[in-house]
C-alpha cells in the first residue's frame, strides 16, 4: 500500500481517471461561473492555472475540455468553452431546484 499514490484505495478506478473526473469538474464549474462570459480555451487554460507555464497543468485543463466536449456538457465553437444546454440546465437544478 505504502507504494501507491496519494489518495489511492482500494477503488478499480486507475488514480488517472479519479484526477482526470476532478479536472473535468473545475473547469466545467468554471465555465458555467463566468457563463455567459465567452473564453478561448487559452483564456480558460490562464484562468484556471493561474497563468501557470507547466506543460501538465495546461494539458490537464484542454484534456478536461475534450472530455467535457465529447460528453456534450460543453461546446468549442471556433475555440470557445461555451456550456452546453444541458449543463446549463443542471446549473439550473442545483441553483433552484436541489434540496
Amino acid at each position: 500500500m505504502h507504494d501507491q499514490p496519494k489518495g489511492a484505495g482500494d477503488e478499480n478506478v486507475p488514480p488517472t481517471a479519479v484526477q482526470d473526473l476532478r479536472d473535468q469538474g473545475v473547469v466545467l464549474i468554471h465555465v458555467l461561473h463566468r457563463h455567459p462570459t465567452l473564453l478561448t480555451i487559452p483564456d480558460l487554460v490562464r484562468e484556471i492555472t493561474y497563468g501557470s507555464d507547466e506543460f501538465a497543468e495546461g494539458d490537464a485543463v484542454e484534456r478536461a475540455v475534450r472530455d467535457l466536449n465529447g460528453v456534450g456538457l460543453l461546446h468549442c465553437p471556433s475555440g470557445l468553452a461555451v456550456p452546453s444546454p444541458a449543463a446549463l440546465r443542471f446549473l439550473k437544478i442545483i441553483c433552484e431546484g436541489g434540496a
